[in-house]
C-alpha cells in the first residue's frame, strides 16, 4: 500500500486488517518522487515514523524483526503475531544495499527508479543475442551500478516531483507506473 497524505493514510489500519483476513503480509511504501504525473509534494509522504505509530496506536506495540535482507521493506511483528513490513526510500533511502532492477515491458531495463535512463535488452535479443552474451551485457551493466537516487533526492533542500510532466511525455519510461515500481 503507497499510502499517501490527505489520500488514504486513513486506510492504514483498515488496510491491515484486511490483509491478516487474507493471511497476507502487508507492505506500507512511503509515497516517492518518482515521475511527475502524480504532483507529489513532501507534505503528501507518511513517513515510516508516523505508520508505525498509526499502526502502535490500533494494534498495540510494534516490534522490528532483525533479519539479514536485501528486501527493501523492514518488518515489523504486532503482538498477535502478525507481520508487515515498511519500505522508507523517501525518509530512509536505502540506495547502498539497493539490489532491484525493474525491467519495463518494451525492454528497457534500470537499476533504480529514479534513472533516467536505462539499458535496451530488446536490441540484442531481437538480434540475437544468446543467454551468454545477455548475461555478460546484464553483469558488466550492473557492476558499473552506482544509482543513489532516493539517496540524493533527500539531500535537496527543495524538493519536488523528480521529472516535470513535459518531460513525461516525451519519455514514457520516467514514470514508476511503466518500470513495474
Amino acid at each position: 500500500m503507497v499510502v499517501i497524505g490527505g489520500t488514504n493514510a486513513d486506510e492504514v489500519g483498515p488496510m491491515l486488517e484486511f490483509a491478516q483476513r487474507l493471511g497476507a503480509e502487508l507492505r506500507y511504501i512511503e509515497y516517492m518522487d518518482v515521475g511527475g504525473a502524480t504532483r507529489w509534494t513532501p507534505g503528501q509522504v507518511v513517513s515510516r515514523e508516523d505508520l508505525l505509530a498509526r499502526v502502535a496506536a490500533e494494534f498495540g506495540p510494534v516490534t522490528p524483526i532483525e533479519e539479514p535482507s536485501s528486501a527493501p521493506a523492514d518488518r515489523f511483528r504486532l503482538p498477535d503475531g502478525t507481520v508487515f513490513g515498511v519500505v522508507a526510500s523517501t525518509t530512509a533511502p536505502f540506495c547502498r544495499t539497493c539490489d532491484r532492477a525493474r525491467l519495463t515491458a518494451d525492454g528497457t531495463i534500470f537499476r533504480c527508479l529514479y534513472a533516467k535512463h536505462g539499458a535496451d535488452l530488446r536490441a540484442p535479443l531481437r538480434a540475437g543475442a544468446t543467454d551468454e552474451a545477455l548475461r555478460a551485457l546484464a553483469s558488466a551493466w550492473w557492476t558499473d551500478r552506482d544509482d543513489r537516487g532516493a539517496e540524493r533526492r533527500a539531500e535537496l533542500s527543495h524538493r519536488a516531483a523528480l521529472v516535470p510532466v513535459s518531460e513525461l511525455r516525451r519519455n514514457r519510461h520516467l514514470e514508476m507506473h511503466t518500470r513495474g515500481g
